[in-house]
C-alpha cells in the first residue's frame, strides 16, 4: 500500500486542507484485503464546509470537535484519493496528529493484510459412492432386469 499526503494552507484565518491518496498494490488487491476505516482518525471542524475561521469563531472559540474518517481503498477499487477541510491551527504546528492518524491507519491495514496472507489456498476434491450393502441389496433386481431385456421382455 503506497500512502502521500500533502497539508495545505493558505496566508491569513484560512483552515489548512489534507490532500490524501492510497494505493493498493497488485499483490494486496490479489488477496481481497478488507477496506481498514479510522473513524476517529483526525478532527474535524465545526462548519467543516467554510474555508476559513475567524477568530472567537468555531474551533478558535473552543467549539467541540467530530472527526473525518480515514479509509483504505476496497480491493476492488483500489485506489483512493481525497480531500479534507482541517481545523485551524496556530502557525508552527507539525500536524503531528495527521501523521499519527495515517500511522494507525497503516498498522490496521498491515494487520488486516497479514491476516489475509495467512489464509491459505486450498483445493479440496473428495468422492463418495454407493455402499457396498446397497449395491449386493439391488444387483438381484438389476441383473433380473438386464437378463429380461436382452432376451426381449
Amino acid at each position: 500500500m503506497k500512502m502521500q499526503w500533502e497539508i495545505v494552507k493558505k496566508r491569513g484565518n484560512h483552515r489548512p486542507v489534507l490532500k490524501y491518496s492510497i494505493e493498493l498494490e497488485p499483490f494486496e488487491r490479489e488477496l481481497a484485503v478488507p477496506q481498514v476505516v479510522l473513524d476517529n482518525a483526525v478532527s474535524r471542524p465545526p462548519s467543516p464546509w467554510r474555508s476559513h475561521c475567524y477568530p472567537g469563531q468555531d474551533e478558535r472559540a473552543g467549539a467541540p470537535m467530530e472527526w473525518h474518517r480515514l479509509a483504505t481503498p476496497s480491493h476492488k477499487a483500489g485506489k483512493v484519493e481525497e480531500s479534507l477541510t482541517l481545523a485551524w491551527r496556530e502557525p508552527g504546528n507539525a500536524f503531528m496528529d495527521v501523521r499519527a492518524a495515517f500511522e494507525r491507519l497503516r498498522h490496521d491495514f498491515e494487520c488486516a493484510l497479514r491476516a489475509a496472507h495467512d489464509s491459505a489456498p486450498l483445493e479440496l476434491v473428495e468422492r463418495l459412492d454407493l455402499t457396498d450393502a446397497t449395491r449386493e441389496h439391488i444387483v438381484n433386481s438389476v441383473a433380473k432386469a438386464k437378463i429380461l431385456a436382452a432376451v426381449g421382455f
